[in-house]
């Protein structure tokens, strides 16, 4: 090994170490977002699925598929949507744990749940 070859190595030594112990380290895994999602599609006069558990934190997305408007509404009033028509989509972010019952405004018959975690 040549001078050279050790002062490249004795320069990348401790950059290596650096860079191993901070992808293991929680707090630098900590700072990259967790981005959950969960889809519900809206077809057919029905929320599918009909029930759904996420964790706190999660977006849910409605997409209405049909081809009549639909709303997502919640029972408790935690969210509420506008008409959506076909291939519009409404999102929520739940960020308390608990049972969200809803329903479409429109169509009172459609129903679904999303339980948080």
């Amino acid at each position: 090994m040549t001078k050279k070859n050790i002062w490249v190595a004795a320069l990348a030594m401790p950059i290596l170490i650096a860079l191993l112990l901070m992808a293991g380290s929680p707090s630098v895994m900590a700072a990259q977002p967790s981005a959950a999602s969960a889809d519900v599609k809206i077809d057919n006069f029905s929320f599918g699925p009909q029930t759904i558990t996420v964790g706190v934190g999660t977006t849910v997305t409605w997409t209405n598929r049909d081809d009549i408007p639909h709303t997502v509404v919640s029972t408790d009033g935690v969210f509420k949507s506008k008409v959506r028509d076909t291939d519009e989509k409404f999102s929520y972010t739940f960020t308390k744990a608990g049972t969200y019952s809803y329903f479409c405004s429109v169509h009172p018959k459609m129903t679904g749940t999303v339980i948080v975690r």
